[in-house]
């Protein structure tokens, strides 16, 4: 009988997305319990004393030491080859605490432009208060990603692909402009999540995952994590310890049972996003389509080669800016107007008024968030449908 199920060198990620990470109790239980509880007991004071001084292993209290929350940890470190995973209350929650953790006052960051639109707003409005300075570069341009760093950089961070022209960054180039000023290379990696990249082994050492997408897949929890070496990672379970932005029970078995699926429906939402933006390309309405599945887009080579597909979310661009946009929109009947993302439901919304709508209009210049830009999260409903639902508002354009 198997008391702990430790991962076999052999064994796929489907196989770990499955069996990875669970640590079965006396009871014996096949599927992972979840422990609502806040705090735990001890047979003795003495072992009390022990277990708060870390001299022995074992539960403290839920802010940072929960059975169920352990389980997805180690499960998704798995999935990423990484050596240690440290859960969140949010995807926010994750990048905060990596850079209270590894970065102080007069450090520098040097991140990409095509940054989610609350990302910009924590490190320019938040870490700024607190003397960290951000520079902003073209993700895919590495010449003026080396030309940012100084000798106070400390940090570099990416989302590749991007958010939502789908551009790509090259990611073992950039650890290696990272590594050789004695930088960090950050990947936000909830876009494509292991199934599809694992930036941690192309050089990168810290993975960034809003949990909430598809690690989930079905829209029903908000959570985060930070995936990288036990080093790094010891200082980012710190700031969840002493500040407490901690993932709960509940969502993190909620996690834990969305990475059985993932493999399967990663693969199911980029069957159905490469049709769609092949669809959306050859229609009149729309001038450009921004999807590394197509031949065309300027990174899909490198996007081919680093990924094992493109990812469920795309853009489009229709002529007569918001107006049309809106329209396009207003008109679906099944599709969900919604910021959010990584669903099982194919999601619809105008990123220039929601998820980049706190961006001033220089930065959605910069970022290439055109009025007229409209972001489909496409999801595992019938391909058809999904046409069906776009192409009324879509046809009343042309």
């Amino acid at each position: 009988m198997h008391d702990e199920m430790t991962p076999d060198d052999s064994w796929a990620l489907e196989t770990l997305a499955i069996r990875a990470g669970h640590q079965r109790t006396h009871e014996q239980e096949h599927g992972e319990p979840i422990f609502p509880t806040s705090s735990f007991v001890y047979a003795s004071a003495a072992e009390a004393a022990r277990k708060f001084k870390g001299e022995e292993p074992g539960n403290v209290y839920s802010r940072f030491t929960n059975p169920t929350v352990h389980t997805f940890e180690r499960r998704l470190a798995a999935l990423e080859e990484g050596e240690r995973c440290v859960a969140t209350s949010s995807g926010m929650a994750a990048i905060l605490a990596t850079v209270l953790a590894l970065l102080q006052a007069g450090d520098e960051i040097v991140a990409s432009r095509s940054l989610f639109g609350s990302t910009v707003s924590l490190f320019d409005k938040y870490f700024g208060k607190l003397g960290i300075t951000t520079r902003y570069v073209e993700l895919a341009d590495l010449a003026a990603w080396e030309a940012a760093m100084t000798h106070r950089t400390r940090l570099l961070f990416a989302e590749t692909p991007s958010n939502p022209l789908s551009e790509v960054v090259d990611i073992a180039a950039l650890a290696d402009i990272a590594h050789r000023s004695g930088a960090l290379l950050a990947i936000d990696n909830c876009f494509l999540t292991p199934a599809l990249q694992k930036p941690l082994v192309l050089g990168a050492d810290l993975v960034i995952h809003s949990a909430t997408k598809y690690l989930d897949g079905q829209g029903r929890a908000v959570g985060g994590a930070v995936v990288g070496r036990e080093k790094e990672l010891e200082e980012v379970f710190g700031v969840v310890r002493t500040c407490g932005p901690c993932l709960s029970p509940f969502n993190a078995w909620i996690f834990t049972k969305g990475l059985e699926t993932l493999n399967l429906r990663m693969r199911a939402h980029c069957e159905n996003a490469q049709a769609l933006a092949e669809w959306l390309q050859g229609h009149p309405a729309v001038t450009r389509v921004h999807y590394s599945g197509l031949p065309d887009h300027p990174q899909h080579g490198l996007a081919s080669r680093q990924q094992k597909g493109y990812g469920a979310v795309l853009g489009f661009e229709v002529k007569g800016g918001r107006e049309s946009a809106w329209s396009v929109i207003d008109a679906t009947r099944m599709l969900s107007i919604t910021g959010n993302l990584g669903d099982v439901k194919t999601t619809i919304t105008h990123p220039g008024t929601t998820t980049h709508g706190r961006l001033s209009d220089a930065q959605k210049q910069a970022a290439g968030i055109g009025e007229g830009l409209v972001r489909v999260a496409v999801g595992l409903e019938a391909l058809e449908d999904i046409r069906v639902d776009l192409a009324r508002g879509l046809d009343a354009l042309i």
